[in-house]
């Protein structure tokens, strides 16, 4: 559950989310490195990050015809080159249909991380349904893409919901659920050993639901384009691995 302060936080940024414009300068995050033993649990994940990284909101509607906007943020940091994520959301409906790694999990309720390591335009679409079902593939732009291979996403990445793992169809009624996500440097497939720590990168954080009841496209940096598309790098925020 997202804590009173998160809930306050997210509806004082919510406010002012309306007055954002698609020509504004592009946000810049620095991602802090918290120091830490390896093949620590998610668990402790989860609780590292809540003491050690601020939270983020996911909260720019891009687009006028989708204008339902569900309560999103999340906190990001870096240890023992990994990637530490944890996504919070409060939406009307769920949905979790998808059971195949790399099936098309954006319609399902989806939170995305699109990671452009060297900032050089080929980047890493992560993608997750609401119960942690993955889909990730690499290259420079929409139609150029490859996926990485389903065995090594299992696994590479560790990834625990709050909804569990189990596939459902779309439950009403309002929900609020949480994510935690270990994504190590390794799966970075064509970047190989690379090092996260003073990397300056580009990226994107999302929400979306393609299948959903109500259909939506959020985003952490503003995307400038006349319909939705989150495959646009030139749209990408900044961050900086301390």
């Amino acid at each position: 559950m997202l804590k009173k302060k998160s809930f306050l936080l997210f509806f004082l940024c919510s406010i002012f989310a309306s007055c954002i414009t698609q020509n504004e300068t592009p946000k810049e995050l620095k991602v802090k490195e918290i120091i830490a033993e390896k093949n620590v649990s998610l668990l402790e994940v989860s609780e590292l990050l809540e003491e050690h990284a601020q939270l983020e909101f996911i909260d720019i509607m891009n687009w006028d015809a989708f204008s339902y906007r569900p309560e999103v943020s999340f906190r990001i940091a870096h240890a023992n080159n990994q990637i530490w994520l944890k996504y919070y959301v409060v939406e009307k409906n769920i949905l979790a249909q998808v059971d195949t790694v790399n099936g098309s999990v954006s319609g399902d309720s989806c939170v995305e991380f699109f990671f452009d390591p060297r900032a050089d335009g080929n980047y890493y679409n992560f993608e997750f349904s609401c119960i942690g079902m993955p889909h990730l593939a690499y290259g420079p732009g929409r139609g150029k893409r490859e996926f990485v291979n389903e065995e090594l996403l299992k696994s590479e990445i560790s990834v625990s919901s709050s909804l569990g793992h189990e596939p459902f169809i779309e439950k009403t009624g309002g929900h609020s659920w949480e994510m935690t996500l270990v994504i190590p440097a390794s799966i970075l497939v064509a970047d190989e050993g690379i090092q996260l720590k003073g990397l300056k990168t580009k990226a994107n954080f999302y929400k979306c639901g393609d299948k959903t009841s109500e259909p939506h496209y959020l985003s952490w940096n503003s995307v400038g384009t006349e319909k939705p598309d989150f495959h646009r790098p030139e749209y990408f925020g900044t961050l900086v691995f301390e």
